[in-house]
Order: structure tokens, then C-alpha cells, then sequence
């Protein structure tokens, strides 16, 4: 037969009361770490996410920029070249003409060196083709047209074509000493050589 005083009674009254709400308290703590736990690993989660997709972005803008730089270049690039040949076109728009009236110029040299014929008619007629030849001389070089220097000079392939030689002592070597045709610059560039007479010491 148990005796029991009042005082374990009210001890064991007071363990049955507390231990389960103990057990309950310790549950709901456990609960709490696991939701703890879990909500900080979703957190870490979403900033792997964003730290990803913020690296994909950055990479992305930075082919963009690289991207625009290149078409800067290519744009400016093209630009200059643009430029540069429109500013070619311009500067030889009339050459094809020049090219094309230079056997007229010929023809007018020609008439000029013809033996004057001692009449009134043959005077009159070289006068007005000298006036003409004059005033085409002055249109062609306000144009950009200028004659090469020959008789005198030394042979430049780049304005000369070569095409008798004479051998004369006292010549240096490739000296012009006729021109057999007029050659001509347009602006600074040769459209045309000139046909030269060129001399020969006679050395070997």
C-alpha cells in the first residue's frame, strides 16, 4: 500500500500538468527551427537565382556595348569612304570629257603648224583657228588641264612613253629632244603621257 503524502502528490499533479506542454513547447520550437531552416534556405536560393540572372544580364548589356561600338566603327568607317569617293567623283567628274577633246586640241595643232599660204584668205582662216585654240587652251586649264614638259627634260616613265630614239654626241642618256605628241596632266594626274623623241650618247 502506497503512502502518498499531499506533498508528492501535488509533484506528480504538477509533472503531469507541465511535461506535456513542455513536450508541446519543444515541438513548436523544433517546428519553428524547421520553417527557420527552410525560409533561409529558400532565401539563399533566390539570391543564387538573382545573382545569376543578374550575371546574364551583364553579359548581355556588355554585348550590346560591344556590339554598338562596332557599328560606330563600321558607320564612320563608312562615312569616310563615302566622303572620300564622292569627293574623288567630284574632283574628276570632267576627266572622260577632257579625255575625249584632246584629239580636237590635236587637230587644232595640227592646222597651226600647216605652211601659211601667202593669201588673204589663209591669213584670215589661221588667225580665227589661233583665236579659236586660245580660247579652248584657257577653258581646259581653268578646268584643271596642264601640259607635261618634254624637250629638255629627262625621261619619266610615269609622263613619258618613249618612242623613237636618236643617238647624238654630246646627249645625255634618255634626254628628250622632240616631242612627237603633247601629253597632259588633269589636276595633278597624268591622263595622258606624251610621245617623246629621246637621245643616246652612242657609248657602250
Amino acid at each position: 500500500m502506497e503512502n502518498n503524502t499531499p506533498v508528492d502528490k501535488n509533484k506528480e499533479i504538477s509533472q503531469e500538468t507541465f511535461e506535456p506542454a513542455l513536450e508541446k513547447k519543444a515541438e513548436e520550437g523544433t517546428k519553428t527551427e524547421e520553417i527557420t531552416e527552410k525560409g533561409e534556405t529558400t532565401e539563399m536560393v533566390n539570391i543564387e537565382e538573382l545573382k545569376r540572372q543578374y550575371d546574364e544580364q551583364l553579359k548581355r548589356s556588355d554585348e550590346y556595348y560591344q556590339r554598338l561600338i562596332r557599328m560606330q566603327a563600321d558607320f564612320e568607317n563608312y562615312r569616310r569612304r563615302v566622303g572620300k569617293e564622292k569627293e574623288e567623283l567630284l574632283k574628276f567628274a570632267a576627266e572622260d570629257l577632257i579625255v575625249k577633246l584632246l584629239p580636237v586640241l590635236d587637230n587644232f595643232e595640227r592646222a597651226l603648224v600647216a605652211p601659211n599660204e601667202d593669201n588673204q584668205n589663209t591669213s584670215k582662216f589661221k588667225e580665227g583657228i589661233e583665236m579659236i585654240y586660245r580660247q579652248f587652251i584657257d577653258v581646259l586649264v581653268k578646268e584643271g588641264l596642264s601640259i607635261i614638259p618634254t624637250v629638255g627634260q629627262q625621261f619619266d616613265p610615269v609622263n613619258h612613253e618613249v618612242i623613237l630614239q636618236e643617238e647624238i654626241e654630246g646627249q645625255p642618256d634618255n634626254n628628250i629632244i622632240e616631242e612627237l605628241r603633247r601629253g597632259y596632266f588633269f589636276k595633278g594626274k597624268v591622263i595622258r603621257p606624251a610621245w617623246v623623241k629621246v637621245a643616246r650618247s652612242g657609248k657602250s
